[in-house]
C-alpha cells in the first residue's frame, strides 16, 4: 500500500539528462500572454451569456466568485511553480508532495482538462471558419463541417486548425510565444472595442432584478443549476488557463521570477478585463435578450445599431481564438511528456528534438485532441473540463499546506500570503463549485477517474520509473 504513495525527486535544471532538456526560451512578457491568451477565449466571448441566462445581471457576482477562488488557486500555483520549477503543473507536484497514486489521479484529471478544452475550442473556432468562408461564398460541405453525432462525417476545420497550431509549437517554442502575443494584443483590442461601443448606453434599469434566480444554487427539472453560484460553477471556465503557465517552467529564462509574475499577473489582468466586458454587457440591454446566444457580444452591438462593429469584433474574436488551442496544447503536450518521463507513457515519446521542443509528444498530443475535436460531440461533456480542473486546483492548494508543515524552512521564492487563509479558500470554493456542476457531470467526472485508477493499477504502477522516496 505504501508503494501507492511513494513521492518522486522531481529534477529540473541541470540536473536533468540533456537529452531531455528544453530550451529556456521565455521570459515573464510571454508567460503573461500565454496565461492572458488562454484565459481570455471562448469564457468571455460566449460564456457572458450563459452565466446571464442562469444568474441575470447577478452574473456580475459570479464572475466576481469564480475569479476570487481562481486568483486563491492562482496564488498557490505561484509559490509551487518556483519552489518546483519543472514541466508538469499539478501533477508533478501532487507526484512530489502527496504521492504517486494521487498524481496519477491529478494527471489524468489534467488530461480530461486540457483534452475537453483544446477539442471544444477547435470546434468552436470550426463553427467562426465555417460561416466567415460561407460569407464569402466558399461553402464547406456540411460532411466535412460536423462530426458523426451532428450528421456528419469528420469536422475537418478542427483538425485543421489543431494542426496549424500543433506545426507551430513544434517549429519553436519561442516562435509560437511571439505568434500568440500578437493574437493576444488584437484579442485585448477587440474586448477593448466592445466595451468603447457598449459601455456609453449602460443603463441601470438593465440590472433590476439583479438576481432573479436567487444567490445559492438551485436545479430545474433538467438538472441545469441556476443562481449565482450556478452560474460560477459554469464561468469558472472563462477564467482557467493560468495553470498552462506553470508547465512552461522549465522553458522560462528566470522561472523563480518569471513564473510568479506571469501566473499571478495574468489572473490578475483577466479578472479586470472580465469585470469591465461583463459591466458593459448587462448595463447595455436587458440581459435576457443575450442570454441565450452563442455570440452574445456580438449580438448586443448589433442590437444597440453597431452592425459593422459586431462584424468586426465577430471575425476578431475567430482570428485570435487560437491563443487558447496555443496554450492548452502546449500545456496538454508537456503534462504528456512529464508522464512519458515517469514511465506511465512511452519513454521515447519524451525524447527533445534540436529545436529544444518536444515534437514527438506533441504530435501525439494533437493526434490525440483531433481525434475528439473531429468526431465527438462535446456539447453535453464539455463542463467536465471544469470537474478536472477544480480536482488539479485543490491537490495544489493541498500541496502549499503539506510542505508549509513539513518543510517550513524550504526556500520559497514566492510565498503565497496568508496561506492558511488563502489556501483553504481554494480548496473549499473549488469543493463548493463541484458541488454546483450538474449531476451528470460530477458522476461522469467520477467515472472517468475510476476508469483511470483501473489504468494505473493495470497499466501505470508497474511502468512507472522507480526512484526512491523523497
Amino acid at each position: 500500500m505504501s508503494s501507492l504513495f511513494r513521492r518522486k525527486t522531481i529534477l529540473f535544471g541541470d540536473d536533468r539528462p540533456v537529452e531531455h532538456r528544453l530550451a529556456r526560451t521565455l521570459s515573464w512578457p510571454h508567460l503573461v500572454a500565454l496565461g492572458v491568451g488562454a484565459i481570455v477565449g471562448t469564457g468571455i466571448l460566449t460564456l457572458i451569456g450563459v452565466g446571464a441566462d442562469r444568474a441575470g445581471p447577478a452574473v456580475l457576482l459570479s464572475f466576481v466568485v469564480a475569479g476570487a477562488i481562481c486568483a486563491c488557486a492562482a496564488l498557490c500555483y505561484a509559490e509551487m511553480a518556483t519552489m518546483i520549477p519543472a514541466s508538469g503543473s499539478a501533477y508533478t507536484y501532487s507526484y512530489a508532495v502527496l504521492g504517486e497514486s494521487i498524481a496519477w489521479v491529478v494527471g489524468w484529471s489534467l488530461i480530461l482538462e486540457y483534452s475537453l478544452v483544446v477539442s471544444t475550442v477547435a470546434v468552436g473556432w470550426s463553427g467562426y471558419a465555417v460561416g466567415f468562408l460561407k460569407g464569402l461564398g466558399i461553402v464547406v460541405p456540411a460532411a466535412l463541417a460536423n462530426g458523426p453525432a451532428l450528421g456528419g462525417v469528420v469536422n475537418l476545420p478542427a483538425i485543421g486548425i489543431i494542426a496549424v497550431v500543433a506545426g507551430l509549437l513544434m517549429l519553436g517554442t519561442r516562435e509560437s510565444a511571439r505568434v500568440n502575443t500578437a493574437l493576444v494584443v488584437l484579442k485585448i483590442a477587440t474586448l477593448a472595442l466592445f466595451v468603447f461601443v457598449a459601455l456609453p448606453h449602460f443603463d441601470a434599469a438593465n440590472l433590476a432584478p439583479f438576481a432573479p434566480y436567487g444567490y445559492g444554487s438551485t436545479a430545474d427539472a433538467g438538472g441545469v443549476k441556476y443562481g449565482v453560484m450556478g452560474a460560477a460553477a459554469i464561468i469558472f471556465f472563462a477564467f482557467y488557463g493560468f495553470d498552462a503557465i506553470s508547465t512552461a517552467a522549465e522553458e522560462a529564462k528566470n522561472p523563480e521570477r518569471d513564473l510568479a509574475i506571469g501566473i499571478v499577473g495574468s489572473m490578475a489582468a483577466c479578472t479586470v478585463i472580465y469585470l469591465i466586458v461583463a459591466a458593459a454587457a448587462v448595463g447595455a440591454v436587458p440581459f435576457a435578450a443575450f442570454s441565450d446566444s452563442p455570440e452574445p457580444l456580438a449580438l448586443i452591438l448589433r442590437s444597440l445599431g453597431a452592425r459593422t462593429t459586431a462584424t468586426v469584433v465577430a471575425a476578431a474574436a475567430a482570428i485570435a481564438l487560437p491563443t487558447v488551442l496555443l496554450a492548452f496544447l502546449f500545456g496538454q503536450s508537456r503534462i504528456f511528456l512529464v508522464m512519458a518521463r515517469d514511465g506511465f507513457l512511452p519513454q521515447s515519446l519524451a525524447k527533445i528534438d534540436a529545436r529544444g521542443t518536444p515534437a514527438r509528444i506533441t504530435a501525439m498530443t494533437a493526434v490525440f485532441v483531433a481525434i475528439i475535436a473531429g468526431l465527438v460531440p462535446l456539447d453535453v461533456i464539455a463542463s467536465l473540463a471544469n470537474a478536472g480542473t477544480l480536482c488539479a486546483f485543490v491537490a495544489v492548494a493541498t500541496c502549499v499546506l503539506v510542505l508549509r508543515r513539513r518543510t517550513p524552512e524550504a526556500r520559497r521564492p514566492f510565498r503565497t500570503p496568508l496561506v492558511w487563509l488563502v489556501a483553504p479558500a481554494a480548496i473549499l470554493g473549488c469543493c463548493y463549485l463541484f458541488t454546483s456542476l450538474q449531476s451528470v457531470t460530477q458522476i461522469a467526472f467520477f467515472a472517468w477517474n475510476g476508469a483511470g485508477l483501473l489504468v494505473y493499477l493495470l497499466y501505470g504502477r508497474q511502468r512507472a520509473v522507480l526512484s526512491p522516496p523523497a
